[in-house]
């Protein structure tokens, strides 16, 4: 009955800790339901794109990923970030965070899972009763496979959906992007904030 409860916690314990995927996001298939004009320039975006252990770190590190589509109508091409800027319902510009920085705040640490390490010199111990008395019968080592098992799976899992992340974060990076007149554009852009707050376009 010890060794069953000693698994169990364990086994939670694994599940708990375990690397999370990555669901890629596809700014040009959402839909939006906030949007912003101003100029002739409209904005539509959407927050919350994010889940399991990304969305933990986006809310622990204060930082917000929004999806965004901007669609020039004015006469003009624009530069997003010079000619296009975002503000909050009272006005005050929002910091647009640079991708990179917003890869490295929120990717999962594959060198955290080394901890599964510690589980290489687990031993798995049968017993035998006979006549009221309890012995050893035999060990096995199964510290040998667990430990470096789930260490490297997770790492690799880790890795996998970081790639995933980081190219998405990549190819939809609109900072400094000009957007020609009559063009509509998608990106991703990382802003920093606790709350899901409106935002507003300005043109200048």
């Amino acid at each position: 009955m010890k060794l069953l409860k000693i698994t169990l916690l364990l086994f939670v314990i694994v599940l708990s800790s375990c690397a999370s995927g990555y669901r890629t996001i596809n700014p040009n298939s959402l839909n939006y339901v906030s949007t912003s004009i101003d100029k002739g320039v409209g904005l539509e975006y959407k927050y919350e794109l994010l889940d399991k252990k990304y969305k933990k770190k986006e809310l622990a590190k204060g930082i917000r990923l929004v999806a965004v589509k901007i669609k020039n109508n004015s006469q003009r091409d624009l530069v997003f970030g010079k000619d296009i800027k975002l503000t909050y319902d009272d006005g005050s510009t929002i910091y647009i965070m640079d991708n990179k920085n917003v890869f490295s705040s929120l990717k999962q640490s594959a060198a955290s899972y080394l901890w599964y390490l510690l589980l290489t010199p687990m031993n798995l111990y049968t017993n035998k009763t006979q006549n009221g008395f309890t012995t050893q019968t035999s060990s096995t080592p199964i510290g040998l496979v667990v430990g470096p098992g789930l260490a490297g799976g997770n790492m690799i899992a880790a890795s996998s959906a970081n790639t995933k992340f980081e190219k998405d974060l990549l190819d939809y990076n609109i900072n400094g992007v000009t957007i020609k007149k009559g063009e509509t554009i998608y990106g991703l852009i990382g802003v920093r904030s606790d709350d899901y707050n409106s935002i507003k376009i300005k043109v200048n």
